[in-house]
């Protein structure tokens, strides 16, 4: 029987990395085998059940994530733009294959990261979940469907120490929104609201961000038109649902090309 693959969780003391370690480890389909901390955060040198409250579990936390990834089949990643660009580097000399699940990336973030997808599988997402990825696709035909009579806004909420807005998932849904429209996100985008701004743009795409307690995950695309509005939402309860997409897209990941890919690939839609 083949080894089950080997998973690297990085930023493992976050709640996400957390969250990840323990799908990880109630998964009938992949081992973990590893995780990943920065330099000088007081997990390094720990065993990572010990760390998180329970039994050993033979795996240590380490700051050096090459030596971390040389023995894995799949990098988990929810941390940072900056060093989610060093992982998919180094994950690329391990040809393992690197899930990213981080937002708030720059162009020149992403350009870097389509390069090292040149030498290994990398699935990049906003969200993970079924449902949001289902409401992308939703939300990119109801777009088509309706013309500019209908002015749209995507709406998010999340959890007061979220450091960046809109949201990945956010970001998404407004790129479907323009896809369906035959337009650029870049060219309609409107986040910016404070003041006297004037009338709203006819065919902007409107982003509002919510900050404020534990708020897992809420978005809702508004199509509103004169005398009805349409409204999309999913509501994220559990953060799991986004640590069991990412592994899936690992898993899924295991016999595929060198390239970029994303959820939509992953779940076939």
């Amino acid at each position: 029987m083949a080894e089950l693959p080997g998973i690297v969780i990085t930023g493992a003391s976050g709640r996400m990395g957390q969250m990840l370690a323990r799908t990880v480890l109630e998964s009938d389909k992949a081992r973990l085998v590893g995780a990943v901390e920065r330099e000088g955060n007081a997990w390094v040198g720990q065993d990572l059940g010990e760390a998180m409250g329970g039994a050993a579990l033979g795996v240590k936390i380490t700051d050096d994530p090459l030596e971390a990834m040389s023995k894995a089949q799949a990098v988990l990643d929810f941390t940072a733009p900056a060093a989610s660009v060093a992982f998919a580097e180094l994950a690329a000399q391990a040809r393992a294959v690197h899930v990213i699940g981080t937002t708030g990336f720059e162009p020149a973030h992403l350009e870097k990261i389509e390069a090292a997808a040149r030498h290994a599988v990398i699935v990049r997402a906003g969200n993970m979940s079924l449902g949001v990825n289902l409401l992308v696709k939703l939300t990119q035909k109801v777009a088509a469907a309706l013309d500019e009579d209908f002015d749209i806004e995507v709406i998010e909420a999340h959890h007061n120490r979220k450091v960046d807005a809109p949201s990945g998932t956010a970001l998404m849904l407004g790129e479907a929104a323009a896809e369906g429209r035959g337009v650029k996100l870049a060219d309609v985008s409107d986040s910016g609201r404070d003041g006297i701004t004037g009338a709203r743009r006819r065919g902007d795409i409107g982003f509002s961000a919510i900050r404020g307690g534990d708020i897992v995950g809420e978005h809702d695309v508004l199509f509103a038109g004169p005398g009805e509005r349409i409204v999309l939402r999913h509501m994220a309860t559990d953060r799991g649902i986004f640590a069991r997409g990412a592994l899936k897209a690992a898993l899924w990941g295991q016999d595929k090309g060198p390239g970029s890919y994303d959820m939509m690939d992953v779940l076939g839609l």
